[in-house]
């Protein structure tokens, strides 16, 4: 982005202005998700506390204006221009969007801010109730254990047959033993 990048109805960013421009539009080119909130209601405490949340969910909330975002991302920013009205904030993060979907979530239910604007994830535009599914999937660990699960059930079903081969083999002869020992005339 250069200085002399502006449109018909805007002045050019500042210097300052464009390296924080550029710096946001690498973070969104990096990212794997982006989630667009309305931070309304959200003092210090709060702000503080849920981007810890984000933060230990791999994700990573900053307050953005609109305009620089919009200049900085280009077409991301065109698919989510119905998002980009009134106080913005965006959470960008290229972990497991579950895990971040249900600390949002979480923090929501308990404080009922912030409001999610829209998402995007994967080049997919997500609403709100699309966010709000995703925080109910299992995550990758989960689903990880769900899956060693369902591959080593037929392994323990084997194990369990082979130990009890031997186990059998044991109790018929001493089953055989057991006859003939009774069989024998004292």
């Amino acid at each position: 982005m250069t200085t002399t990048a502006t449109t018909a109805r805007q002045r050019p960013l500042r210097p300052e202005k464009e390296s924080i421009g550029e710096e946001i539009r690498r973070r969104v080119e990096s990212a794997a998700y982006l989630i667009l909130v309305d931070f309304t209601g959200l003092d210090s405490a709060k702000t503080t506390d849920l981007r810890n949340r984000l933060r230990q969910a791999g994700a990573r909330m900053q307050v953005v204006p609109n305009r620089m975002f919009r200049e900085a991302v280009g077409a991301p920013a065109e698919r989510l221009a119905p998002a980009l009205r009134g106080p913005t904030a965006v959470i960008l993060g290229g972990g497991d969007i579950t895990e971040v979907a249900r600390a949002l979530a979480q923090y929501q239910k308990e404080t009922k801010l912030p409001t999610v604007k829209l998402a995007e994830v994967g080049g997919q535009v997500m609403t709100a109730t699309d966010l709000a599914a995703i925080a109910a999937l299992p995550g990758k660990a989960e689903l990880r254990g769900m899956l060693v699960g369902v591959l080593a059930a037929p392994l323990r079903g084997l194990v369990t047959v082979l130990h009890q081969l031997p186990a059998g083999l044991v109790r018929v002869l001493k089953a055989i033993e057991e006859k003939k020992g009774s069989a024998v005339p004292a």
